[in-house]
């Protein structure tokens, strides 16, 4: 499929036929998936030719559950008023000043220093591994594991409209300059033979909230190369950003700190609940 604006007339044909046959929207993108298009693509071609809001096309699941991006440029959750300050269609993309006050990103640092360890990756297999492109080094809480950590979680899923069980426990990462995650994607890859294991329990990823609990003195931010965005690290800060797998779009990472250190945290969502 190619960019939006230069959709082949046979494509666009095909979508209108389906349409006009009585096929609903999560129809053609699930015959358009089963055809090998990117879901992002796809979803854009959709809106595009049957002139509909890309924002619904978004909503729509094809499957499990997703979360539901917030739209309006100011989301009261959890007794606080968090801005959207930017917003990306294709791929998804959030950026929302204020979730986290300065006291929560304190907490939450000090709580995870002690332990600290060599950052991980999920393996094909769900366990965990040592991957070379992340160099940070890391720490999981355990769902609900503390009053701070619970109350986090009940705030993102207030604000993403997704219960608490679809997350993964919250990851805090500290990296020291130079250190950096390479380009990834957060989906597990279908194709690859372990991933049944991996979504045996809640299913696929399908969406992740990085968390700036202090801002760098210099880089750190997080980049999404295939669409041309870089979202700075501001304390209190975070970027939101969905995708579904096969989603080339959602490409990101952890670009390099160059002068003091960061500190994040993550949050992984599933398309089903893991507990």
């Amino acid at each position: 499929m190619r960019a939006a604006g230069s959709i082949s007339p046979q494509l666009r044909e095909w979508i209108l036929a389906t349409a006009r046959a009585g096929h609903g929207v999560p129809e053609v993108l699930r015959l358009l998936k089963e055809a090998g298009y990117p879901p992002a693509q796809s979803r854009s071609a959709v809106a595009e030719v049957l002139r509909i809001p890309l924002s619904s096309i978004n909503a729509t699941a094809p499957a499990g559950r997703r979360t539901r991006a917030p739209a309006a440029p100011q989301v009261e959750v959890d007794g606080r008023r968090v801005r959207v300050s930017a917003s990306m269609e294709a791929p998804v993309v959030r950026v929302l000043e204020d979730l986290l006050d300065a006291e929560e990103c304190a907490a939450l640092i000090e709580a995870a220093r002690p332990r600290l360890d060599r950052a991980l990756t999920v393996a094909e297999d769900g366990r965990h591994q040592v991957d070379e492109r992340r160099t940070s080094r890391g720490m999981f809480f355990k769902p609900g594991e503390t009053p701070l950590v619970a109350r986090l979680e009940r705030r993102l899923a207030e604000l993403l409209d997704l219960p608490v069980e679809y997350g993964e426990g919250l990851q805090v990462l500290h990296y020291l300059p130079g250190q950096e995650y390479e380009p990834h994607y957060d989906w597990f890859d279908p194709t690859q033979p372990g991933y049944a294991a991996v979504t045996a329990k809640g299913g696929q990823r399908v969406a992740s909230v990085v968390m700036y609990l202090n801002t760098p003195e210099e880089g750190g931010g997080t980049a999404f190369p295939n669409v041309g965005l870089t979202v700075t690290a501001l304390a209190g800060s975070a970027v939101y950003f969905a995708y579904e797998g096969g989603d080339t779009s959602s490409l990101h990472a952890g670009l390099p700190v160059t002068r003091g250190e960061k500190w994040i945290a993550t949050k992984w969502l599933r398309e089903r609940p893991l507990r």
